[in-house]
């Protein structure tokens, strides 16, 4: 979104230290953005200065780079395959908003997509499988951009304006962990919004063909609230997070879920979490009923099905993410730091 020029977080994790982040350091200042784990051994993050950066051996080491464009870009979310393909979005106006790839571990990339509409503002992708995925950006000419791959990115073609539902005025996307869309099965997909009078879920069932919209109670009405990030454990379960982030120490009406796909949402309240939250995760294994949340803040965790937080670590980030495999996490962000995620405490 293009009020979002704040600063995100921390990068990536390792071994496990009990119920804390534990850091690391890649030997570089650029603001990590986009986190995605493939396995318990390999990650991706991205973030400024068309920086990258993979672990293949489960954070103890990382290969950072940049890639070759005269451009400065800030690439806010990233989506690995494996140890050698991975997907870089990066956001900003018009030609700024881009789409790369790579299949050789980082040596090369294919920028997939470069915007032709100055008005274009991509904010986040996610895929169902190496070949089917979608982006998300923030409103063009009434209606969110909706981007659909279904051959690994050889071809992003544009969702038209007539399979969504009208935008509201100031609603957009918060490019803030990559996570602000999600997908679920083979065609399920889910972005939310913010910074208009109602913050907004959107849904689909056929893999971003076509869309309709729910409203959500979450915290709306100013250009600064709303939805940050959006998890489902299934086609029904789901849950989302964000809050004020001009307040990152303020949890009102921040979190909501649901039980019917996206149709309705619940607010949940007096749950304990520490305030503004950017990224929130369900726990693989967990059958939904564990899960972590991360923001400039502090980290929180619920054994309840996200009912009731408690506070993990007053460590703030910006995105986490999980690995499916094994038990594994890190979290990203700024000032070029890594820090793996620990074992949530027990339930009590």
């Amino acid at each position: 979104m293009r009020r979002m020029i704040w600063l995100c977080f921390s990068l990536l994790m390792t071994g496990f230290a009990f119920g804390q982040w534990t850091m690391q350091k890649t030997g570089i200042q650029a603001e990590f953005r986009g986190l995605s784990a493939a396995t318990g051994k390999i990650a991706w993050a991205s973030g400024s200065r068309n920086t990258y950066a993979r672990t293949t051996d489960g954070g103890e080491t990382w290969q950072v780079a940049s890639l070759a464009e005269k451009e400065s870009l800030d690439f806010r979310d990233v989506e690995a395959v494996n140890a050698d393909i991975a997907y870089l979005l990066s956001i900003g106006s018009g030609t700024k908003s881009r789409i790369y790839k790579t299949t050789d571990g980082g040596k090369h990339w294919t920028a997939q997509f470069i915007s032709k509409n100055p008005k274009a503002f991509l904010d986040a992708f996610a895929f169902w499988d190496p070949r089917n995925g979608v982006a998300v950006g923030d409103p063009v000419d009434g209606c969110a951009m909706i981007l659909r791959t279904t051959d690994g990115g050889t071809h992003w073609v544009q969702v038209p304006a007539a399979n969504l539902p009208p935008a509201l005025e100031g609603e957009g996307c918060f490019a803030a962990s990559g996570t602000i869309i999600a997908v679920q099965g083979k065609n399920h997909a889910w972005f939310a919004t913010g910074g208009a009078v109602k913050s907004r879920v959107f849904r689909s069932t056929d893999q971003g063909l076509t869309w309709a919209v729910s409203d959500t109670p979450v915290i709306a009405g100013q250009s600064s609230c709303g939805i940050f990030s959006i998890a489902f454990k299934d086609a029904r379960g789901g849950i989302l997070v964000g809050g004020d982030y001009r307040k990152v120490e303020e949890a009102r009406d921040n979190i909501a879920k649901t039980t019917d796909g996206g149709r309705t949402w619940n607010l949940i309240k007096d749950s304990g979490m520490g305030g503004f939250r950017s990224c929130i995760a369900y726990l693989p294994g967990s059958k939904g009923m564990s899960l972590i949340a991360t923001g400039p803040a502090g980290t929180d965790f619920s054994h309840d099905g996200g009912m009731h937080w408690t506070k993990y670590d007053t460590q703030g980030f910006h995105a986490l993410s999980l690995a499916k495999s094994k038990p594994a996490g890190w979290a990203a962000g700024a000032g070029g730091r890594i820090a793996t995620m620990g074992p949530l405490p027990a339930k009590r």
